[in-house]
């Protein structure tokens, strides 16, 4: 199929961190970490907190912050850093999983659209969390890593945060021969004015437990406004 060729039924595209899940999966894991005491805890929870607040206001240096939030476990081992996502999926995310948020990515799937988990988040924190909803398709900040295979603290190519979502997406897609324009019906949910791009792409955008300024943009646009958790 040709791009801008319109395909049934649609696409899917969810952001993650306050969207599916209530909670930032990277700030979190920050935290997991440093109780594990692979980080220093003072310094560690100033930094990621105040980096946490760079992407609320949307001024976050997304180079810096893969090369802080990477540093902890970075000289990990392999099975060490396996061991201790397995911990943090079982005893920090799940606890967070909402049957309304499951429910809305199985609606899209029950109707054969295409999903997608688009995150700002790096693929190493969020590859089991989109395992949890069934979603094949992770479209997140992808980590440099040098001959060894070690992460190296930088970002991959484009990092999935603002514009970069859009491109991002449109690799995705035009690597099966598609284009965001090519669906008669296309879908983004996200709590995040970061994301107002990407949702400013889709046929249909959905503010999902926004906040005060993505609500009060969706209000004005007609947007859908919904929450799957309070």
């Amino acid at each position: 199929m040709s791009a801008g060729t319109a395909t049934s039924p649609g696409l899917a595209l969810f952001d993650l961190d306050g969207t599916l899940i209530p909670r930032d999966s990277d700030h979190a894991f920050g935290e997991f970490l440093v109780q594990l005491g692979w980080a220093d805890a003072a310094d560690f929870r100033r930094r990621n907190d105040a980096f946490y607040d760079d992407y609320l206001h949307g001024c976050l240096d997304m180079a810096a912050y893969v090369d802080f939030a990477t540093a902890p476990w970075r000289g990990r081992t392999p099975a060490e850093l396996d061991a201790a996502l397995a911990h943090f999926v079982d005893e920090i995310v799940r606890p967070m999983l909402h049957t309304s948020a499951l429910d809305l990515v199985q609606r899209h799937r029950d109707a054969g659209d295409r999903l997608a988990i688009v995150t700002a988040t790096n693929e190493v924190v969020t590859r089991p969390i989109a395992a949890l909803f069934g979603i094949d398709t992770l479209i997140a900040t992808e980590l440099e890593r040098d001959a060894a295979g070690r992460v190296t603290g930088r970002v991959a190519g484009v990092a999935a945060f603002r514009e970069g979502k859009i491109t991002r997406v449109q690799q995705w897609l035009a690597a099966d021969g598609l284009a965001l324009d090519g669906f008669g019906r296309s879908s983004f949910y996200s709590d995040s004015t970061n994301d107002l791009p990407l949702l400013e792409q889709v046929s249909h955008p959905v503010a999902t437990n926004p906040g005060p300024a993505l609500e009060g943009h969706a209000r004005r646009r007609g947007w859908p406004v919904i929450r799957l958790f309070t």
